[in-house]
C-alpha cells in the first residue's frame, strides 16, 4: 500500500486525486482547510469502498502560515514511515500583497516556503519509498531571472505577474535541491493543459473571479480529467526533474547559474525563517 500525501486535497485537482487514490487502495493524507470538504469527499468515495475511511487522514491546516507548515510536516513525520508521493496542490489566489500574522507575504509563504518546508522536512521520508515522486502544480516555463533575491517577499513592486513568476521559478529551482539530496526522486513541476474547473478560490477581483467562471464553464476540464497525467506520472515515476503541461513534457528552464541560484534560494529562505 502506497502513501499518498496530497495537500489542498480538499478541493479541486487535489480532491481529484484524493478520491482516485483512495479508490486504488492507496492511503492518502489530505491537508487542507475544511474539515466539512474531507468528510464529504471521503463520503464520495466510501459508498464503492468501505475500507476507505480507515486509509485516508485529515489534517486541518493554512499552509500560507508558517507554524502550519511545520506543524504538519512533524505531524507526518511522527506518524508515517514512508511517503511514496507528495503531490503540492494547495492554492489560494491574490491579485494583491497581503501580509500573514507572522509578517510573510501571504502568496510566497503558500506557494513557495511551505513547498519548501514541506520537500525538505519529508526528504527523509521520501527516501525511505522504492519510487519516490514529488508532483507540484507549479506552472513550469518561467524565466530563469524571475527571482529578487534581495526582496524575496516582494515588500517593493509587488504585482501578481510578478509573484506569480517568481514562485513559479523558486519552485523549479526546488527540484535541484530536492533531487541532489536523493537521485532516485522524481520531481516533477506540473500545469494544466487549460483552465480547471474549480471553486476558484482566492481574494480577486470581480472581473478575474466572472471570468474564471464562465470560461472555466465553457472550456473548463473537470478536476477528475485535468489530473489524469498526474496519476500516470505518479504510477510511473522516473527519477529527476521534469516539467509537464497537461500530458506534454515542457522544457525545463535553464540559467546560467541553477545550481548556485538553487542554493543562494535555499540559504535566503533559511535566513527567512530563522
Amino acid at each position: 500500500m502506497r502513501t499518498i500525501v496530497i495537500t489542498g486535497g480538499t478541493d479541486g485537482m487535489g480532491a481529484a486525486l484524493a478520491r482516485h487514490f483512495l479508490g486504488a487502495g492507496d492511503r492518502v493524507v489530505v491537508i487542507g482547510r475544511s474539515r466539512a470538504k474531507f468528510d464529504a469527499l471521503l463520503a464520495t468515495v466510501t459508498g464503492d469502498d468501505r475500507s476507505a475511511a480507515s486509509r485516508a487522514e485529515f489534517v486541518a491546516a493554512d499552509l500560507s502560515l508558517v507554524a502550519d507548515s511545520r506543524r504538519v510536516v512533524e505531524h507526518v513525520q511522527a506518524n508515517h514511515e514512508r511517503i511514496d508521493a507528495l503531490v503540492l496542490a494547495a492554492s489560494f489566489i491574490r491579485q494583491r500583497r497581503h501580509t500573514t500574522a507572522e509578517g510573510h507575504e501571504a502568496s510566497w509563504a503558500l506557494f513557495f516556503i511551505s513547498k519548501y518546508l514541506f520537500v525538505t522536512g519529508l526528504a527523509a521520508l521520501l527516501r525511505a519509498a522504492e519510487r519516490p515522486v514529488v508532483v507540484n502544480t507549479a506552472v513550469p516555463g518561467a524565466r530563469a531571472d524571475a527571482i529578487d533575491f534581495d526582496d524575496l517577499e516582494m515588500g517593493e513592486g509587488f504585482t501578481f505577474a510578478r509573484s506569480n513568476a517568481q514562485q513559479r521559478r523558486a519552485n523549479e529551482l526546488l527540484g535541484i535541491l530536492a533531487t541532489n539530496d536523493n537521485l532516485n526522486l522524481a520531481y516533477v513541476t506540473w500545469g494544466p493543459a487549460r483552465l480547471v474547473r474549480s471553486s476558484f478560490a482566492g481574494e480577486v477581483g470581480k472581473g478575474m473571479k466572472v471570468a474564471a467562471a464562465v470560461l472555466g464553464t465553457l472550456w473548463g476540464q473537470r478536476p477528475d480529467a485535468a489530473v489524469r497525467p498526474i496519476i500516470d506520472i505518479i504510477d510511473a515515476p522516473a527519477p529527476g526533474r521534469a516539467a509537464y503541461r497537461g500530458v506534454k513534457k515542457r522544457t525545463l528552464t535553464v540559467g546560467d547559474h541553477d545550481d548556485e541560484d538553487a542554493a543562494r534560494l535555499a540559504a535566503a529562505v533559511g535566513h527567512e525563517l530563522s
